[in-house]
This record gives structure tokens, sequence and C-alpha cells, in this order.
């Protein structure tokens, strides 16, 4: 999921009450909820697609969520006590506890990749003891109804506890309710997943996908391969599916491409990340590497890669 998300999420389980555990609880919430993404640094040092490859990995994982918390609370507590030192640590904060420190951003790295397993981008829980991907595919990356309910909670908590309300109210059930909006999401993605091959469609099909969509949350895009086919999509509400349609029109089979990943760090990284890779060739004879999830015909380089000397021959459409 996107940052703000994250920053949410942590911000509003401060408000449920975490919070009063000890000083600096909200930053180790918020913090620690956007910590894994530390491996945003790679594009530093890679180039092209290599990032894709790398990211929701070993910064993911089970002893980064470990690691990570433990090294933020040090941090804060080393803070705290600078601040004490030099005489600028604030009146009203509470008394600094390391062990809570370290529960609160052991918290809040932990909602990190339960909220990245829910898009179809996916995320290797399991680095680095396994490279597998997971998928949850039921939230749209940036889900503005999520967005509008945690922002909602966060502002009618402060406000409470200004007045002097009970304040960790609205968090509470805002949490709830945003659980049961991704358990409802993730329900209704694995229902149009069993309907993907049938009445509905005109399976069978090799490889399904189905994708939220980025406003309404009740749509999934669905992707749909046949053997020897081209990439095709639609978008299914509920009841009826949009006319299945090819995603390119220029689709060429894809070609053996064991030799180039060896020599090409950026194909090897593209093809390990990709779920639902498919080539497609111009006019020109340039030949260009995607994924169905992520295609976009009007860009040729975002999470896509070149292949400047494969040759390969057109797919049929139907």
């Amino acid at each position: 999921m996107d940052n703000l998300t994250h920053s949410l999420v942590g911000a509003v389980l401060g408000q449920a009450g975490l919070k009063t555990k000890t000083g600096l609880a909200m930053p180790a919430l918020i913090i620690g909820a956007n910590l894994p993404d530390i491996d945003a640094a790679c594009f530093f040092w890679m180039e092209g697609t290599e990032h894709l490859g790398f990211r929701r990995g070993i910064t993911h994982g089970p002893p980064a969520m470990v690691l990570l918390p433990l090294v933020l609370a040090g941090l804060l507590w080393g803070f705290d006590r600078w601040q004490a030192k030099r005489g600028k640590r604030p009146a009203g904060r509470l008394p600094v506890s390391f062990k809570w420190l370290f529960l609160l951003s052991f918290i809040g790295c932990l909602t990190h990749p339960a909220l990245d397993w829910m898009n179809v981008y996916g995320i290797r829980l399991l680095e680095p003891f396994s490279s597998q991907w997971f998928y949850g595919d039921a939230l749209f990356i940036i889900d503005v109804w999520l967005w509008a309910l945690l922002i909602g909670a966060w502002w009618w908590s402060a406000r409470k506890e200004k007045r002097g309300g009970n304040w960790m109210r609205p968090a509470r059930i805002a949490i709830a309710m945003g659980l049961a909006y991704i358990g409802v999401n993730w329900l209704w993605t694995q229902t149009v997943y069993a309907g993907a091959n049938g009445p509905y469609t005109l399976g069978p099909y090799e490889k399904v996908i189905v994708s939220p969509t980025p406003i309404s949350f009740w749509d999934r895009e669905v992707l749909f391969k046949r053997p020897g086919r081209v990439w095709e999509g639609g978008i299914y509400t509920p009841g009826s599916l949009a006319e299945v349609a090819p995603l390119s029109e220029a689709n060429c089979s894809l070609p053996d491409l064991v030799v180039e990943r060896r020599n090409d760090t950026q194909l090897d990284a593209f093809l390990f990340w990709s779920r639902a890779p498919f080539a497609e060739r111009f006019e020109d004879g340039s030949v260009i590497l995607r994924d169905a999830r992520f295609y976009d015909p009007r860009a040729r380089d975002r999470f896509s890669v070149a292949l400047p000397d494969v040759e390969c021959e057109e797919l049929p459409s139907r």
C-alpha cells in the first residue's frame, strides 16, 4: 500500500489507546508502520527494473520484523535520553519504556506487510527463507475509501481528546470497520476467482488474475490467459462481466529467455517479479516485455523491459 495509508494506520492505532503506553509511542507506531519500505533506498544503486526483484522482500520478511523494531526502539530511546541530557525533553512527554517502544514498533512494522499483501503487486513474506510471492488481490494499492475512514477517525479522535471526551472510541470503531472492509473485499475477490471459469466467462483459462479497481471497490478487473493466446481483460461488476478484450493487439509469443536472463540483470529482475509476463512487438520491430497487471499502452518504460535482440511471432487474439 502507499505510505499515507501505512502512516494513517499507525496514527489510528495510537489514537486507539496505544500511545498511552510510553513516551514517543506515536513515532514508534507511525515510523514502524513505514519502516519496511526502507528498501526503497535501492533506487540509489539499482537501475531500470532491477528494483522490481528487490523490493517487498528482505525488509518485509520475518527477521526484519524483529530487527527493524529493535533498531527503531533503540533510536527513539536514545533520542529521548539525548533530549533529557540537553534539557530539551518536553515536560508533557510520558516516561519512555524501551520494552513498550519495541512492542509498538513491532506492531507498526507488522501492519506493513499485512497491508502490502492485500494488493496485486505481491510481497515475499518469508524472505530470506523463501522467495515465494504472495498476493491478496483485495485492495488497490491506493484505496481512497481507507484514506477517508482513517483520516476521519484520526480527526474525530483528536478532536474528542482536546475536548476531554472518549477519544479512543472513534479510532477503535475505525479499526473494526477497516478490518471488516478489508475482509469483505478479500471475500469478494475470492468469489470472483471462484467464478472465473464459470458461466460468465469464455473459459477455460490457464491463468486468471483478479485485480481491484482504483475507486469503485465493488468492481474487479479480471485478466484472462488462454493457452497460446494473448492476455485478455474485462471489468466485473456484481452480476455482469464487461466484454472481454485483448489487452494489446501487438502481442507475440514469449520466447525462451533463459540465456538472455543470465546476461541481463534487468530482465532477470523483471521475470522474477512478473506474475503475468507477455511480449509486445511494435511496427518498428522492437519488442517490449510487460506485465498484464500494470499494462499501460502509453508507456514503454514503466513495469517493462526492452528486448532489443529478441524476435517473437504474433499470437492469435481470439
